[in-house]
């Protein structure tokens, strides 16, 4: 894969700033490594890789708030169209971290808003969650943390973007239960609900078919027994199939 890698035009972050897509509509793909190769070398002709200082592999650390019920785990789990999440994301290459709040409306759109911090216990982390966030900074504990390397591509008419996240692990902060899924691949598309994609054109010719699957719900799901995940278990039963759910791991 590294090899494919290499032939990409490279794109920089500057030059990305005009595919932020703030606002915008996300599709998520499953798939394993050996089809992620073949899709890159048909993306190579029609878009550009990241590259931040020489690098393309980003390692990603995330870690998830929510209230001690759970509340936007369950709001998930019961189909909910309009749903939250809330997040600290750390990009290690900078060691830049973002509080992050994650809207969905019942339309499918997602909206973000985030703001640059160093600590949640921060004075702007907390004004920022009660400006933006549906619960109290009080309501809200760690759940889940997870850790991922990510390749971003960028088509060249430079309205859409793809992440695709390898060797996504989980630390369950409350259960202490840890758990990597090996050789699986989350694609995304994300783009103004207008645009024609490429990208998704070349997935279905591979089989790769649209496939709903949150980070967040996932992990707690394979990490903590104690909370209902019946509606969740096509797609555990389809990360399975992809790839081995292995918990005998180091965070």
């Amino acid at each position: 894969m590294t090899d494919i890698l290499r032939e990409y035009t490279p794109i920089t972050l500057e030059e990305m700033k005009s595919v932020r897509l703030m606002n915008r509509i996300d599709t998520k793909y499953l798939t394993t490594r050996t089809v992620l190769s073949h899709f890159l070398e048909q993306a190579l002709a029609e878009y550009r890789l990241q590259e931040i200082d020489g690098e393309y592999l980003m390692p990603y650390h995330t870690l998830y708030f929510d209230t001690k019920q759970c509340s936007m785990y369950m709001d998930h789990l019961h189909g909910h169209k309009t749903r939250q999440k809330i997040r600290i994301r750390t990009y290690e290459t900078s060691d830049v971290s973002f509080l992050e709040i994650k809207n969905k409306n019942n339309k499918g759109r997602t909206k973000k808003k985030r703001i640059q911090c160093n600590r949640f216990e921060d004075s702007d982390c907390t004004e920022f969650i009660g400006k933006y966030a549906r619960y109290t900074y009080s309501d809200l504990f760690k759940q889940i943390e997870n850790r991922f390397t990510r390749i971003t591509l960028v088509n060249r008419k430079m309205t859409e973007r793809l992440t695709i996240d390898t060797g996504l692990k989980f630390h369950n902060c409350q259960t202490g239960i840890n758990c990597k899924l090996e050789n699986l691949v989350i694609i995304e598309l994300k783009r103004d609900g207008h645009t024609v994609s490429e990208s998704s054109a070349m997935l279905r010719n591979l089989r790769i078919q649209p496939a709903k699957f949150s980070k967040y719900c996932m992990g707690m799901a394979l990490t903590d027994s104690g909370l209902k995940h019946n509606r969740f278990k096509p797609r555990l039963r389809t990360i399975d199939k992809l790839c081995n759910i292995n918990k005998d791991i180091q965070f």
